[in-house]
């Protein structure tokens, strides 16, 4: 279980200058939008500072931090000082009819006439003693600012992590838009070999009817990555907070597979400092407090009571104000309240039981995910390298196959099997670079920093 705290501050002020960017004359700068034919674009870093301000999740949790800030301050310093309460008072009394004695005075009142009162008053009261409960509570609230920090912590790298999630998405489904063009360009190109071979009576019929229908698929693929581009982008748009399709903007770095990680010292690093770790060892630490400020409850308090009060009477003293002044100590203990004291101590106990235990579950599923991520990472990697030889290699063989069928040494089929492969090749290219970089990511919001 973590004693200090002291990570709170430097890792929340990192997370908060890391997603806000902040000019000269203190106004927020909100990141800026590139214009393209298709509609605005996006870097990853901008995707990533607008989601963290506008995803619910995340203004939920700055709003936990905000509320539990107040608490702090009314339970570390409000509830030791004094509750101090003015009133102020006054009446009107008309007797009609006969006269009477005020009940009040012993003064007779004499008929059709009028009596006013007027009255102001301070009151105050300060716990003295609360059996110990006031400086549990004071702990558990700070237990529960830090742990609404780290909640806040967390719910930035789980959104950074979907924004990385939605902007590759983006990112590989316009690359895969652009494999599936080349395909209809070399389906094309195919069609008008064939053709041509046709009328010079060097080719059957059939092979132009079977590019025909290679070109007819390759429209329909490129029809559906345009489709997956779009619903992609206005995925984008949403988490970033626009309304309407969001491109994302390539970067040199996305290209870059060597990455070498170390899986024991990411795995030593992500159940330490991990942001999921973190927050809940922070609700661990909060529950704590809430146990032991429950035990307050089997001391007496003492409460300490005073009142000011000045009232005046227009028939006994012509409003002349009189003073009345009283202090008084009291002391509560409940010796027995039906087992609710009781009760509510073996809640606070079963509450803490559970918190240590989920804490412990994060770091050990933390571990676990971290090691499958890196394992994941490690095959996309591997993925890529081959993806990258096949394309190499069915570039050449689609090659050699156009050449061989231009010298009828070949048929059709040799060259469509061979362009269909140079197609899969590229698409399985696409599919294993989005691979590496989710599980990049995924590794990222694990350790709660970038790799």
């Amino acid at each position: 279980m973590r004693t200090g705290w002291s990570w709170r501050a430097t890792l929340l002020g990192g997370v908060l200058a890391a997603a806000t960017t902040v000019t000269a004359t203190g106004q927020e700068a909100g990141p800026s939008l590139v214009e393209r034919p298709g509609g605005p674009a996006i870097t990853l870093d901008e995707a990533i500072a607008r989601a963290q301000r506008v995803q619910p999740t995340v203004v939920r949790a700055l709003s936990g931090v905000n509320s539990a800030e107040h608490r702090k301050r009314s339970s570390s310093i409000g509830a030791w000082l004094p509750s101090i309460n003015g009133t102020s008072s006054g009446s009107s009394t008309w007797n009609e009819g006969v006269a009477r004695i005020d009940p009040n005075t012993g003064l007779p009142i004499p008929a059709n006439s009028a009596s006013r009162t007027v009255g102001f008053g301070l009151s105050g009261s300060w716990d003295v003693f609360t059996g110990f409960s006031r400086s549990a509570e004071s702990r558990q609230a700070r237990a529960n600012l830090e742990a609404a920090d780290a909640d806040l912590i967390d719910a930035r790298y789980q959104i950074a992590f979907q924004t990385k999630q939605q902007f590759y998405g983006a990112l590989s489904a316009e690359d895969l838009l652009g494999v599936r063009r080349a395909a209809v360009r070399r389906a094309e190109e195919q069609l008008s070999i064939s053709v041509n071979k046709l009328r010079t009576g060097s080719a059957t019929r059939s092979d132009s009817l079977r590019s025909v229908v290679t070109l007819g698929n390759a429209r329909v693929q490129l029809v559906n990555a345009a489709t997956i581009l779009a619903t992609a982008e206005a995925n984008l748009g949403r988490l970033v907070g626009i309304d309407g399709r969001v491109g994302a903007i390539d970067d040199p770095s996305f290209q870059d597979i060597d990455i070498v990680v170390s899986e024991e010292s990411l795995r030593r690093e992500a159940t330490a400092a991990s942001p999921a770790v973190l927050s809940s060892e922070a609700s661990a630490h909060a529950a704590e407090q809430s146990w032991k400020a429950s035990k307050g409850t089997w001391w007496p308090n003492l409460l300490l009571t005073g009142n000011w009060n000045w009232s005046a009477n227009n028939r006994v003293n012509d409003y002349q104000l009189l003073q009345q002044k009283s202090l008084r100590i009291s002391m509560t203990w409940p010796l027995f309240n039906g087992f609710n004291r009781e009760t509510n101590v073996a809640v606070q106990a079963n509450n803490y039981d559970i918190a240590i235990a989920t804490a412990e579950d994060t770091r050990r599923q933390t571990s676990a995910a971290l090691i499958t991520r890196v394992a994941e990472l490690n095959a996309a990697k591997l993925r890529v390298e081959i993806a990258r030889v096949s394309i190499a290699a069915a570039e050449e063989d689609l090659r050699v196959q156009q050449e061989r069928y231009r010298l009828g040494a070949t048929t059709i089929i040799e060259v469509l099997t061979s362009q269909e492969a140079l197609n899969q090749a590229e698409v399985d290219e696409v599919g294993a670079h989005f691979d590496l970089l989710l599980a990049k990511a995924q590794i990222e919001a694990l350790i709660g920093r970038e790799l």
